[in-house]
């Protein structure tokens, strides 16, 4: 069913959304010294002279930071500059003891690439990147709201980020959702990120303005900063859209500035006014010589790429699969594995079924995950090999499932052990079918008189005297013989 936007309101109104990710890269070390890349159980204890920006210090690049770059470059299609520079952008937050962020500026790691997306109707879109650059996280500012005080841990500062700057091409909180899940899911395959967003590893500032059908020029933006869920990047989108276009239909005007969204309240606050880029004094890293990124460093890390959520889709679309059911595996990497998994063992088109229906019911209720709950992919493959093969029906099948999330049961066990075993004899169903059929003659005459539903209640008999376990097909056979 379609969401529907709050734009439908506003006919006459469109939103443009451009959006910047901050994806966390899952290095040992961090971007520009030694210290271990990972969280600490103390505040300012995985810190040194080079990320708490000690004078005198000079900062090296982890060179592992450059092969991610390069793995995310070549995953959304981006140009590399050959030679790209860091960059010093200046501003002053207690977290940020050098009173400038290492990033990369008018000369980024690499530029143009785009990200596909499927869109409300269906149609796949486009989402055009600006650019990819890498550069270093600040530390964290820690606010008591006990003793009115705040406190800095710097544990945090030098981790290496990429930035991912796309153009305003979003037109939709929908679309924006569907890119930041299909740009998650790349990072995430790629193994750059762990893809946390409670964690802040993987975090979005949303630009949004809105303006008149038709008009050219684009309206003032605000910025919604690191919203932490799919779910609340799309609510506050959509207040933000309704607040803007509420402004404009005023009379007022909208102010360019950075808000934070309150996911209790479920509207956006005012943080501060927006900077530009001027704000930030942007000048050339001097202890940081240019990186000049050959063609054989690049081709290297091309040739080891892991397949990707594109490609994945596509094979598993070819393998038989729908597109729905496709879409689904691929956007949660665990799922996908889990999936492949069991696969591998029964190459069964029920699978899909079972995984999306029943293990990730299980999987939501138990508050675990596919990869981690009792019923592993070779039980789950076990169990549908025996449907497959006739050895319980469906019926059964759910017994023995809801049995497994128990216990964590081998299902052939649990078949054996509480004699759900399917009745396939085909002496015994027919036997069985021609005791009930004379046994309602009444039944008989309204269904040969054309009260075709009926044929459920002779086969509800049939399921009742074998508690479930006899073979639907052969029951079938043998009341169509009988009622024929």
């Amino acid at each position: 069913m379609a969401e529907t936007s709050v734009l439908a309101k506003y006919p006459d109104y469109e939103v443009v959304i451009g959006i910047e990710v901050h994806v966390q890269l899952t290095t040992q070390s961090k971007i520009f010294c030694s210290c271990i890349n990972g969280p600490a159980q103390q505040p300012n204890t995985n810190i040194c002279q080079i990320c708490t920006g000690q004078p005198g210090v000079l900062p090296v690049l982890n060179k592992t930071v450059a092969d991610y770059a390069i793995m995310a470059a070549l995953a959304t299609h981006s140009r590399i500059n050959t030679i790209n520079q860091f960059a010093r952008k200046h501003y002053f937050y207690p977290d940020l003891p050098k009173g400038f962020q290492i990033t990369q500026s008018e000369i980024p790691f690499c530029v143009d690439g785009y990200v596909m997306i499927t869109k409300e109707d269906g149609t796949p879109k486009k989402i055009n990147l600006i650019r990819i650059h890498m550069e270093e996280d600040a530390g964290k500012s820690i606010h008591s709201g006990v003793t009115d005080e705040s406190f800095v841990d710097l544990n945090r500062a030098g981790t290496p980020l990429l930035e991912i700057v796309t153009q305003p091409d979003i037109a939709s909180a929908f679309e924006a959702r569907a890119y930041l899940k299909a740009l998650r899911a790349i990072v995430m395959y790629l193994n750059i990120c762990s893809g946390n967003m409670e964690e802040g590893a993987f975090r979005a500032d949303t630009n949004i303005s809105v303006r008149k059908k038709g008009d050219p020029k684009l309206g003032t933006r605000c910025e919604l900063k690191n919203i932490n869920s799919f779910k609340f990047i799309s609510d506050a989108i959509e207040y933000e859209i309704e607040r803007q276009i509420l402004l404009l239909e005023s009379g007022d005007k909208v102010r360019q500035e950075t808000r934070l969204w309150d996911t209790k309240e479920k509207k956006s606050m005012p943080m501060r006014g927006k900077e530009e880029a001027a704000d930030y004094r942007y000048f050339l890293e001097p202890d940081l010589p240019p990186l000049n990124m050959d063609a054989a460093w690049v081709e290297r890390i091309k040739k080891d790429l892991p397949e990707l959520p594109e490609q994945k889709f596509e094979r598993l679309v070819a393998q038989g699969l729908t597109p729905y059911e496709a879409e689904i595996l691929v956007a949660d990497i665990e799922l996908a594995h889990y999936y492949e998994t069991a696969y591998k063992s029964t190459p069964s088109k029920l699978l899909v079924n079972w995984i999306l229906r029943d293990v990730l019911a299980y999987c939501n209720d138990a508050k675990t995950t596919p990869m981690h709950c009792k019923i592993t992919p070779q039980k789950l493959a076990s169990l549908v090999q025996l449907i497959e093969n006739g050895t319980i029906n469906n019926r059964v099948a759910q017994e023995v499932f809801e049995e497994m999330t128990k216990t964590g049961g081998e299902p052939a066990a649990i078949i054996e052990e509480k004699g759900l075993k399917q009745i396939g004899s085909s002496d015994e169903l027919e036997a069985l079918i021609k005791g009930i059929v004379d046994a309602n003659p009444q039944q008989v005459a309204d269904y040969k008189a054309g009260k075709t539903k009926l044929w459920g209640f002779f086969i509800g008999q049939a399921m009742a005297k074998t508690q479930g376990r006899a073979n639907p097909q052969m029951l079938n056979d043998f009341l169509k013989k009988y009622l024929s």
